[in-house]
C-alpha cells in the first residue's frame, strides 16, 4: 500500500512540476510579439489565474474549492497552448526552465479582478434578491 501511496505521489509531483513549467512557458509566450493576441489574451488570463494569490472559488469551500485547481488550471493551460504556435511554446519552454524555482511571483491584478468578479455577483444576488429579503 506505501509503494502505491509513493509512486501516486511522485506522479502528482511530476505533474504539478509539468504545469509549473508550462505556466512560466506561457508568461513567456505572452511577452512576445510574435504571438497573435488571442493567444497572448488566453495566456495571460492562465497566468494570472495561476499566480494569483487568491482563486476563483477558494479552497476552504468542500470539493469546489480545489475543483478549480485540479480542472479549471490544466484546461486553461491546455487551451493557451494549442493557440500559441509549437515552435514558439518548445522555445519558451526552453527559456522557461526552472524558471519559478525560488518562489512564484504573485500577480495582484488577477487578485483584484478575481475579487472584482465575486463583488459583480454578490451585488447581481442582492438586486435580484434584495427586494425579497427586505
Amino acid at each position: 500500500m506505501r509503494d502505491v501511496l509513493r509512486t501516486y505521489f511522485e506522479i502528482l509531483k511530476t505533474g504539478v512540476r509539468k504545469l509549473k513549467g508550462e505556466v512560466a512557458a506561457l508568461y513567456l509566450a505572452y511577452k512576445r510579439r510574435d504571438v497573435p493576441f488571442y493567444a497572448k489574451a488566453a495566456a495571460i488570463i492562465v497566468v494570472g489565474y495561476a499566480l494569483s494569490p487568491i482563486d476563483l472559488i477558494p479552497d476552504f469551500i468542500p470539493i469546489l474549492g480545489y475543483l478549480d485547481d485540479l480542472i479549471l488550471l490544466p484546461l486553461g493551460i491546455w487551451l493557451a497552448v494549442k493557440l500559441i504556435p509549437e515552435n514558439i511554446m518548445d522555445e519558451c519552454r526552453t527559456r522557461a526552465e526552472g524558471m519559478f524555482q525560488d518562489r512564484k511571483p504573485k500577480m495582484r491584478a488577477a487578485a483584484v479582478i478575481i475579487i472584482l468578479v465575486w463583488a459583480m455577483i454578490l451585488g447581481l444576488i442582492i438586486y435580484k434578491y434584495g427586494r425579497r429579503w427586505m
